[in-house]
């Protein structure tokens, strides 16, 4: 029986681990009383008990449970931005990079981040292929429900009453967002992309789009499609190539943990988008993928997989 914690289990990623988990024969959650879960030294023996933990927290915040950490045997997935660019820590987004190994292996993973994981799913295929060079200069954007945003952000959409919330409403004005910087060092490229983070009046999905002209390849549509469908072997990340009547619904995978990723366009100018739930393989279905991977099982225990088209 694996021991497992969730540190943060109120919040949105931690409900819907604990949901999950919960569910399981093979795990037994260790909780902690309302008076408890912030009494350092009641957190501090729940996570050198476990097997593994997750930490559902604000970073820092989630960097202080890090360093509560004692028993090195304990296994911890951080589902915040604190250790994202830590070399310490295995970045948890297994079908890129032979990362599947990193995180079998070690000790401490973080979980990616929604956005982030949409972007790396297109582009670092093409650099580690030499598709594209190192230096390129991408723009990228991404459409994702509201859910995303924490319990605030949900009970301000779910009340219903402000105008403002009834239309699609881009952040992240200042090109300073929090995914960045391992959307740059995961992937490989020198710059930072111009990202255009968009939240729609929709509860989960998540539609993360990168275009790109010729000019920018070393090669053709044909050559990522073919690549595309090489890398994604697996039930989790595969490739979709769907086309709605020429639309594509950005929450298709809404309340899926799997990832389809698709190429459009023509000769001249392409687009890459990957298409996900932000809860399910942007963040829960991500870190439960990653427990499952470490722990040796299946990586789909416990997942809901829609699959492509």
């Amino acid at each position: 029986m694996t021991k497992v914690f969730v540190d943060g289990s109120s919040g949105t990623t931690g409900l819907k681990i604990v949901d999950r988990l919960s569910k399981r024969s093979d795990i037994e959650l260790i909780k902690l009383s309302d008076e408890l879960r912030k009494d350092v030294n009641a957190k501090k023996d729940a996570i050198n008990s476990a097997d593994v933990v997750f930490l559902c927290l604000p970073d820092a915040a989630a960097i202080e449970s890090v360093s509560l950490v004692e028993n090195k045997n304990v296994c911890v997935i951080d589902t915040s931005t604190a250790h994202r660019t830590n070399d310490k820590f295995a970045y948890g987004f297994a079908e890129v990079n032979d990362l599947r190994s990193k995180i079998q292996s070690s000790n401490l993973i973080a979980n990616p981040g929604c956005h982030a994981s949409g972007f790396i799913s297109l582009v670092a295929p093409l650099v580690r292929a030499g598709l594209i060079n190192t230096d390129i200069k991408l723009s990228c954007f991404s459409l994702t429900g509201y859910t995303g945003g924490g319990k605030k952000m949900i009970a301000q959409y779910e009340e219903g009453c402000n105008v403002d919330l009834e239309a699609p409403r881009q952040y992240g004005l200042t090109q300073m967002h929090k995914h960045l910087p391992e959307m740059t060092k995961v992937c490989g490229i020198d710059n930072a992309p111009i990202f255009c983070p968009i939240v729609a009046p929709f509860a989960q999905g998540m539609e993360v789009t990168v275009p790109l002209f010729k000019s920018d390849l070393r090669g053709n549509i044909k050559d990522i499609i073919e690549l595309y469908k090489s890398v994604y072997t697996t039930k989790l990340v595969h490739f979709d190539e769907a086309n709605e009547e020429g639309f594509l619904t950005s929450n298709k995978y809404a309340n899926y943990d799997d990832m389809g990723v698709s190429v459009y366009g023509n000769d001249d100018r392409i687009i890459l988008v990957s298409r996900f739930d932000n809860l399910g393989k942007g963040a829960s279905g991500a870190a439960i993928q990653n427990m499952n991977i470490h722990l040796g099982l299946k990586e789909e225990e416990s997942l809901n997989i829609k699959g492509a088209n």
